[in-house]
């Protein structure tokens, strides 16, 4: 690689450069920085956490020189006494190593929605060496929206198991990226802002990714001070443990996004008012952005950047996002080139290794701005090697491949799959099989790992493992094969039902093949009603559905199994959900036709039945709560002042999405309490609403509704009550209740 990287860059560098080139050129200084000795421990301690004293069979060493290439490796073998000897070129490379051991050979599981660790005693035999390694330097985590549509509210505990499941998975480049409001406070002081002109920027917890990015200010805030302290106790807990485990921590860096009253302290700076961000006024958006180029830039990013190294150390790896959903004020590629120098340099002008990440979101985001040249321009504009590109959308819209490997620079191919954290079963499978094979094999592919990049988590849980094991696989997997082994060690079952049902899914509703498809939920019940909604979905009902029924006929010997409860309750959610389509279009089309015989009927079922029974069920199991989600945001604050902020911030972002409903419905979630407070209650004014323009004549005015479900949405938004986060109900008597009523009824709408 040192030859090959000489032979490249011979004539742009002084021999005595050489070296420094080339290890900019091959990321080879981004190293962890914790010893062996360290990122052994943290990987034995999350054996402690994860199996209890069976984490005793387990003999783990880290030795870095087990790999020469900075290619991650695991080497697992059989010991005396049952016991199994696992050593890792990193600790990351050793959890996932001994995740793979425990998947592959003990048919176990690790998930966000349940664990399945019914361990073989004694450990399976392994014969001779058990080697897992990966072509991929770098294996990326989180989106910088997964800050405020998951996270926002953890704990350490929550924090805790988040990083064991990503050393599990295998993933070493995490964003890390809680507590920076409190840095950016002390700077925005030091440089001479008060406190109100603080507290007008900052957005409330719930929205500061959008704050972050210059979309949005003061929306949902002020943030209490309480708020930074506790964030930066969390930070400092995060970025520990993350690099016990070998894992480089991606910190924040600046954009150029400033309080307003940076104009009123600096008169004769180039600061430009942006133009309103998505559905919002200038009220809440509108942001100001200093241009890079002005000197003002550098004093502002290197200050926070310092304080930043100071407080958290660095890794040398930072993000930032200069135009992220927002046009810039010039496409002349000498103004982008300049830009994106300018960023870098500030950058460097700490931490004079810095490597820039970027989101590559803005390429597919705004298409025709960015065409070939201005991508180039900003690409270009930072040295090639010194910036990774996330091809942020790879598995539905990659960018690699428009842009010639964005022009030189190294890239992750990531998969997006979730917008803003929704419920719904989704996938596309053999996109994300393949996809990442394909990018290597790219002419002059500068593809140097792969990415989880969903906007919100703790959803669809298969697809990430997939998507996670491909890091470590040197070809495609049977989609077929794996999926079934994946249902036995989710349940600790080899009932032939399950593999039956997950084969179904997999070809059907995890298998989306429509080009540039967004997984945002479509379905008419987690959207304002209206008599135009979307109501085609890219799978067979019928697959859907026969998966149901296999499931449920498994199901009583398995409901003590934490996973295999939620996954019949994701399932029967998800028949639901298309099911409350069918009686949809049944209410539109009695309307249409002035049949109001029909239309009670149809409306009758779904308000009166269907989605009372559909409460019942989330309401059954604790992964599907609205109460959690609330009561984790009242555990954060200090008096009924924050309680109340806190309350108002994680209501609006899962409804209105904004004072007015400007971003409406976007982060939707199907949980007990949502589904009987909010959806339901529109669903009901809508129907009684065309009920009486039938009754009297009258057309349906979607402008005088929306006037009148806003008072519904805004009224769940403050009603102030408080819901259950403990589940209520027997699971399966509520399942065998509703797939007695409506497995017949899905099956005639079939014919």
């Amino acid at each position: 690689m040192r030859f090959k990287c000489m032979y490249s860059i011979a004539l742009l560098v002084v021999v005595s450069n050489l070296s420094a080139h080339c290890e900019f050129q091959t990321l080879a200084h981004l190293k962890p920085q914790a010893n062996d000795k360290t990122q052994g421990r943290a990987v034995v301690e999350l054996l402690r956490r994860l199996l209890g004293n069976r984490s005793r069979e387990f003999i783990v060493t880290v030795n870095r020189t087990l790999s020469n290439d900075n290619l991650e490796v695991c080497e697992l073998r059989s010991a005396k006494n049952n016991k199994i000897i696992a050593t890792g070129s990193t600790g990351v490379a050793a959890a996932s190593g001994i995740y793979n051991y425990l998947k592959y050979f003990c048919n176990c599981h690790v998930s966000w929605s349940g664990n399945q660790l019914n361990i073989p005693r004694p450990l399976p035999q392994l014969t001779g060496v058990l080697r897992i390694s990966t072509q991929h330097r770098f294996r990326y985590y989180q989106n910088v929206c997964t800050q405020s549509y998951s996270t926002v509210w953890w704990d350490w505990p929550r924090w805790q198991r988040e990083i064991d499941w990503m050393a599990l998975n295998g993933i070493n480049l995490p964003l890390a990226f809680t507590g920076q409001e409190a840095l950016w406070q002390e700077v925005y002081l030091s440089l001479g802002l008060n406190q109100t002109e603080i507290d007008h920027f900052f957005t409330g917890p719930a929205f500061l990714a959008w704050n972050r990015m210059g979309n949005l200010f003061q929306w949902g805030g002020p943030l209490p001070q309480s708020w930074h302290v506790k964030q930066l106790y969390l930070q400092f807990k995060i970025l520990d443990r993350m690099r016990s485990f070998g894992m480089l921590p991606v910190l924040p860096a600046f954009s150029g996004i400033v309080p307003q009253g940076i104009a009123r302290l600096f008169p004769k700076a180039n600061v430009t008012k942006l133009a309103p961000w998505s559905h919002f006024n200038c009220s809440y958006s509108c942001a100001y952005t200093l241009d890079p180029r002005d000197p003002l830039f550098r004093s502002i990013g290197s200050l926070f950047l310092s304080q930043l190294v100071k407080q958290f150390g660095t890794d040398h790896i930072y993000n930032t996002d200069t135009f992220n959903e927002m046009t810039p004020t010039s496409s002349d590629p000498t103004y982008l080139s300049a830009v994106s120098r300018a960023v870098f340099d500030t950058m460097t002008s700490v931490d004079h290794r810095a490597i820039w990440l970027m989101q590559g979101w803005l390429f597919v985001f705004d298409t025709a701005f960015w065409k070939p040249a201005q991508i180039q321009a900003l690409l270009h504009g930072v040295p090639i090697g010194r910036m990774i590109v996330l091809d942020l959308f790879a598995e539905s819209t990659p960018a690699f491949s428009l842009t010639k490997s964005f022009y030189g620079q190294p890239f992750i191919w990531c998969m997006l799959h979730n917008f803003g954290g929704n419920s719904g079963l989704f996938g596309t499978v053999e996109s994300i099989n393949s996809g990442p094979f394909d990018a290597l094999a790219f002419p002059n592919s500068t593809l140097v790992g792969l990415g989880l990049a969903p906007e919100g988590i703790e959803q669809n849980p298969v697809v990430y493992e997939l998507m996670s094991e491909l890091a470590w696989r040197k070809e495609p997997v049977n989609l077929a094969k794996w999926v079934s082994l994946y249902a036995v060690r989710r349940y600790g079952s080899t009932h032939e039902n399950l593999t039956a049902a997950w084969r179904l899914l997999f070809g059907s509703i995890y298998n989306c093949t429509v080009p540039h498809y967004k997984n945002h939920n479509h379905s008419p019940l987690v959207h304002r009603p209206s008599l135009h909604k979307t109501t085609e979905v890219w799978y067979q009902r019928a697959d859907l559905y026969e998966a149901w029924r296999l499931l449920y006929q498994a199901a009583w010997p398995l409901m003590a199994q934490e996973t295999f409860r939620y996954d019949l309750v994701d399932v029967t959610r998800e028949v639901l959900q298309l099911l409350t389509t069918d009686y949809y279009r049944e209410i539109r089309d009695a309307f249409q036709a002035q049949k109001l015989p029909e239309l009670l009927t149809a409306g009758g079922v779904l308000v009166y039945d269907l989605l009372p029974e559909l409460e019942r069920l989330l309401s059954s199991d604790g992964h599907f709560l609205l109460g959690t989600w609330l009561e984790r945001a009242h555990s954060l604050a200090l008096d009924e002042a924050e309680a109340r902020l806190y309350d108002m911030n994680a209501r609006n972002q899962i409804t209105l999405w904004g004072p007015e409903g400007n971003i409406l419905d976007y982060a939707s979630k199907e949980w007990g309490g949502l589904m009987e407070d909010y959806y339901s209650q529109r669903w009901s004014l809508f129907v009684n609403t065309l009920v009486e323009c039938l009754e009297r004549g009258r057309p349906f005015r979607q402008d005088a509704f929306n006037q009148a479900v806003f008072q519904v949405e805004k009224g769940f938004v403050f009603n102030k009550r408080k819901y259950p986060s403990k589940p209520q109900g027997d699971t399966y008597d509520i399942v065998s209740r509703i797939f007695l009523k409506y497995y017949p009824q899905a099956l005639e709408r079939l014919k």
